[in-house]
């Protein structure tokens, strides 16, 4: 499986040895001289994401470590398994999606918070996800985020991505940069909604959908959620909120252009 838009240049990143415990990557073709290559530029990479298959895919086409330089040495499918495998590994790239059980992208970011700001070892976040909405760009990057990449990124692309990142660059894929910069740069950019900050990515999601008028069924469908699970992330949402019912929730989504 490949991904994104938008090239990237990619620079020679910093040489780690695997934690214990590692996921190592396929083995790679290649003679002494890719070997060589590889060994002066090697980065550590954590794959989130709660898609089995997208995984391994992304496994196959950057873990070559011989030839791409890029050591998966950890995977996670949702939040608590996130932090745990990043603590535990400590890579120098973690490929984060934005929707994630237990909290979305963002949990895992204000989870690792202090793992990120690790003066000597830090760990920094790429997001790798299928949405390119700019509520979610703008979430993970306030949230601390170093780049943001869509899942149509071409495999190639994703290893320079992923070098730019453990440098400390800036990546997006090109349209998502605009966000930001309207988001970060303009004095005009709107102020932090600290009630929607207070619902998780998940309760986000399900409070979408709930206002575009699409049934729990629908909802659970969509998000390969239980519609159990969307009753409680709506009656979470509601709570949080201080509303009564979802067409009171309708009127305060409208209100604030999330539908």
């Amino acid at each position: 499986m490949t991904d994104a838009t938008g090239g990237t240049n990619a620079t020679s990143g910093p040489g780690a040895q695997s934690a214990p415990g590692a996921v190592p990557g396929p083995a790679g073709a290649g003679g002494a001289g890719a070997d060589d290559a590889a060994a002066a530029r090697r980065v550590r990479v954590v794959l989130v994401d709660d898609h089995r298959m997208f995984r391994t895919g992304v496994q196959a086409e950057i873990g070559e470590t011989a030839r791409t330089g890029v050591e998966v040495v950890g995977e996670a499918a949702d939040v608590d398994q996130a932090v745990t495998v990043i603590t535990a590994t400590r890579p120098e790239v973690v490929l984060l999606d934005v929707h994630l059980p237990g909290g979305g992208g963002v949990e895992v970011l204000r989870r690792s918070a202090s793992l990120m700001a690790d003066q000597d070892r830090p760990v920094r976040f790429l997001a790798l996800s299928v949405s390119d909405a700019a509520e979610d760009v703008i979430g993970v990057i306030r949230g601390g985020a170093r780049g943001y990449v869509t899942k149509t990124i071409t495999g190639t692309d994703l290893v320079d991505a992923i070098f730019r990142v453990s440098e400390g660059d800036a990546v997006f894929s090109p349209r998502l940069a605009g966000f930001v910069l309207d988001a970060f740069a303009s004095t005009d950019a709107p102020p932090v909604d600290e009630d929607l900050d207070r619902l998780t990515q998940r309760e986000r999601e399900v409070l979408r959908l709930i206002a575009r008028g699409y049934a729990y069924k629908e909802i659970a469908k969509q998000l390969f959620i239980s519609v159990k699970t969307v009753e409680s992330h709506v009656s979470a949402v509601l709570r949080k909120l201080q509303l009564s019912n979802r067409h009171e929730l309708t009127r305060w989504a409208t209100a604030r252009r999330l539908v």
